[in-house]
């Protein structure tokens, strides 16, 4: 079965989405002999690699999966400009790229940039390969509650793209239920057409460990009951809550939170905690894989939490990792959240009101006075984390696209010898 994605981030970029999609390319290719490519961009969030500005696309392979790496800027993406001449120059050198692609039996397409599903949709129908829409964020709400993305114009446009191509799919993919519902009931999406499929840790690679480890002894934290926000600190996050609740609890000098990782509001973020003389909050770079271990199991509790409005639009899938680490977890969450169902359904996570300090407070108190129950909800996190394992996952997206192509599902390479 020939599969080919569009997205812009892939590797090596380390951007959620692209991480994802690589793990899904490459375990097709391993797992079930698929012949995958991608449409790709140029790395935003690691450096080297560059395209020389007159090359449009460069071929290149990574463990078995064929790259059609698209050409574009690299501009700094905090601002609306800089993210619209990204996106923009992507989708131009894509549609150059996607004349290479073939013929695929499947297409696939992404959400970065939310565009992309156009130029996909179109390849599919001049090829004659079905199309699936991969719904990980949803245009042009998420653009609509972020703080610098307030263009009508731009967003009536989003919209119009959004539900030309999920009237047009032949599949569409949604994250959980609430995504679900969002494109049923807002954006007149065939449900007959929707198939739900979660993101995913690798509970192989995530697993959980002591808090004695070289992270926390770096950083003077094994003694420490660490709250621990880590990922993408951006626009939908809404952590000045995360300074308000620290604030509270400024007293219990052995709590420290911790915000690991990068991301447009982090500058923001960490200049406020300093102003604000904030000696229990501390800030650490993003951590790469081989490290996330570590890093995880330094956490007591992780904080979940998404500006109010935001859920459906958008599923964080940072979640996943911190069950396969064994940790607990508050959701500061609207309760109609896909975490927050986690939280409730497993009992693994506690809820907090969005944008509540003085709630996110006495949640984060009351795990700390009861390591019991907090180590409990860890031990079931890890349990619920199988559900949404790596394998799983890309099982049932290989199910998918077969079932589409026309051939038998679920064969693995092992299952062929």
């Amino acid at each position: 079965m020939k599969v080919c994605c569009f997205n812009r981030s892939y590797w090596p970029d380390v951007a959620a989405t692209g991480q994802l999609l690589t793990e899904l390319a490459e375990d097709l290719v391993a797992g079930y002999g698929c012949k995958v490519s991608v449409v790709a961009g140029q790395a935003l969030t690691v450096a080297g690699g560059r395209l020389p500005w007159w090359r449009i696309v460069r071929h290149e392979t990574h463990n078995g999966v064929s790259i059609l790496r698209a050409n574009g800027t690299r501009a700094r993406p905090r601002r609306f400009a800089g993210r619209a001449l990204n996106y923009i120059s992507y989708f131009l050198s894509a549609a150059v790229a996607s004349f290479g692609v073939g013929r695929p039996d499947v297409i696939v397409s992404l959400t970065d940039p939310p565009i992309i599903g156009l130029l996909a949709l179109w390849t599919a129908r001049r090829t004659g390969a079905k199309f699936v829409f991969l719904c990980e964020d949803i245009f042009p709400e998420v653009a609509v509650l972020l703080e610098d993305f307030h263009n009508e114009t731009v967003n009536r446009v989003l919209d119009r793209i959004n539900r030309y191509v999920l009237a047009h799919a032949d599949a569409i993919v949604a994250l959980g239920d609430r995504m679900r519902r969002r494109l049923v009931e807002e954006k007149g999406a065939d449900p007959r057409a929707i198939t739900i499929v979660h993101n995913w840790a690798d509970c192989e690679a995530i697993v959980p460990a002591g808090k004695d480890n070289p992270f926390a002894r770096a950083h003077g934290l094994t003694d420490a009951f660490v709250v621990m926000h880590s990922g993408n600190i951006g626009l939908s996050q809404n952590l000045d809550v995360l300074l308000d609740a620290a604030e509270r609890l400024s007293d219990r000098r052995d709590l420290v939170f911790a915000v690991v990782g990068d991301g447009a509001k982090r500058q923001a973020l960490e200049s406020a905690a300093t102003a604000r003389r904030l000696d229990n909050v501390r800030f650490f770079p993003y951590q790469p894989k081989a490290q996330l271990d570590d890093s995880f199991a330094t956490a007591d509790v992780f904080i979940v939490s998404l500006k109010p409005g935001i859920e459906g639009y958008i599923v964080p899938s940072k979640v996943y990792g911190i069950l396969a680490a064994g940790r607990p977890f508050i959701a500061a969450v609207d309760p109609s959240c896909e975490v927050a169902d986690i939280a409730r359904d497993h009992r693994c996570g506690v809820l907090a009101a969005p944008g509540d300090a003085a709630d996110l407070a006495s949640r984060i108190l009351a795990l700390y006075e009861n390591r019991g129950e907090t180590a409990a909800m860890g031990m079931r996190a890890r349990e619920a984390a199988w559900l949404f394992d790596r394998r799983r996952a890309v099982k049932a997206y290989h199910d998918l696209f077969a079932r589409l192509a026309g051939v038998p599902p679920g064969v693995t390479n092992e299952t062929r010898v």
